[in-house]
């Protein structure tokens, strides 16, 4: 049976092929300008929690904890895992900071290097780095630390830190 589509059906896949190529190449520009409104966004994101450290580094060193603290979600669900325990809560947190570091001369000055920020999801990022603490008597402490960061109520706050001393090899070695 001949209808008078029979004719027409080359045409339309023709059509239909055409149809599917535009689309394609729209989904691909699309997906690629959107690409590039990201890129600031994290670029921003990543600034912007880069300076939550620097709040950090700032209170630390002017011998301020709670200040300090404010970087953290103060909640019973942040961690703290240090020293092979973990402590559960921000108070139980800042009571921690403030058992280890009593004194101005026992916080000593400290400095964040080799910052790596990599944001996960919009609302959330990992952060890897290196902390240095330098004392007045020329002793120092140094490690690295793990921190994963979250957007709450539209301000950054880390809701897990993991944070490490790095061991002088020299002392380790077998004498």
């Amino acid at each position: 049976m001949h209808t008078i589509f029979s004719g027409a059906r080359p045409l339309l896949m023709k059509w239909a092929l055409l149809a599917f190529a535009i689309l394609c190449h729209i989904s691909i520009v699309g997906a690629q300008e959107l690409s590039k409104l990201t890129l600031p966004v994290q670029e921003s994101t990543k600034q912007t929690i880069t300076q939550l450290l620097t709040v950090q580094t700032e209170a630390w060193n002017a011998g301020n904890l709670e200040k300090f603290m404010e970087t953290y979600w103060k909640s019973e669900k942040l961690t703290f895992s240090s020293g092979g325990s973990t402590t559960r809560g921000w108070q139980a947190t800042l009571d921690r900071y403030k058992k280890s570091y009593s004194t101005r001369e026992k916080m000593g000055v400290l400095h964040f290097d080799e910052l790596e920020v990599t944001i996960i999801e919009s609302q959330t990022a990992l952060v890897l780095g290196n902390w240095h603490l330098r004392f007045a008597d020329g002793t120092k402490a140094d490690g690295n630390f793990s921190l994963v960061v979250t957007k709450i109520e539209n301000a950054w706050k880390i809701i897990h830190d993991h944070s490490s001393v790095v061991k002088d090899l020299k002392s380790t070695e077998p004498q």
